[in-house]
């Protein structure tokens, strides 16, 4: 089309530009805890899930290849709340002690965590498990190599493992839910049975209390235990 009216007009090229339309501006956001909700016309956190819709993502990965791999990594965000890059950054050696054993505590280097700064991430006991049963199926115990891999490549990028549980969420039908999901729903799941907001805040190695509150997603069975303390 405008090949034609530059022909018919006999202009050059340069003057052909004055006819194009400007290019609309384009909403940017790149916070994976976050998606754009129509129906609102805003940005929406990240869907924190009940234990149902965690059962049904699992069991969407259990039929799916890779099963143990994405179980663990999934679970690390649900059950420890690690970011996803903190997960993306894991080696082997964070989280297997030279006995063999799983430790109970992972020490992340400022290179690993948000912020340039180092922090400990505490693994309850059936995470213990989890990632015990994981490693002992992967191929090698070298400290230093990715806990994750993938597989045309060593290990995942904080982007790669974004878009990984978005499909995987997607796929299980949990929509609304992002890699930022697990976080969330382990900050709320503890906030719910009455752990402090400081320890809370501590866990999920946040500066300020008001960033761990607008983690806490509030529901009908927090409100009806609130009251009945009355």
């Amino acid at each position: 089309m405008l090949w034609l009216l530059r022909k018919s007009l006999n202009i050059g090229r340069s003057a052909l530009r004055l006819f194009r339309l400007p290019k609309p501006k384009q909403r940017k956001h790149n916070k994976s805890y976050k998606y754009f909700d129509l129906a609102r016309n805003k940005m929406a956190q990240a869907k924190t899930l009940n234990e149902k819709e965690l059962r049904k993502v699992l069991n969407y990965i259990a039929l799916r290849k890779h099963a143990p791999r994405n179980r663990a990594m999934l679970l690390v965000t649900h059950w420890s709340g690690m970011r996803v890059g903190e997960v993306a950054a894991l080696r082997i050696g964070d989280v297997l002690a030279a006995d063999g054993s799983i430790k109970d505590e992972v020490r992340l280097s400022a290179e690993q965590t948000k912020g340039d700064k180092s922090r400990t991430v505490f693994l309850p006991e059936k995470l213990r498990k989890e990632l015990g049963s994981y490693i002992s199926l992967i191929k090698t115990s070298d400290p230093s190599k990715p806990l994750f891999k993938t597989q045309k490549r060593d290990g995942f990028s904080a982007n790669t493992l974004t878009q990984h549980f978005h499909y995987l969420y997607k796929r299980a039908g949990v929509y609304g839910a992002s890699s930022h999901s697990g976080r969330r729903t382990f900050i709320t799941a503890l906030a719910n049975k009455g752990v402090g907001v400081r320890v809370l805040m501590a866990l999920a190695g946040h500066r300020n209390i008001s960033t761990t509150q607008a983690y806490i997603d509030l529901n009908d069975g927090m409100k009806r235990r609130a009251v009945e303390l009355i």
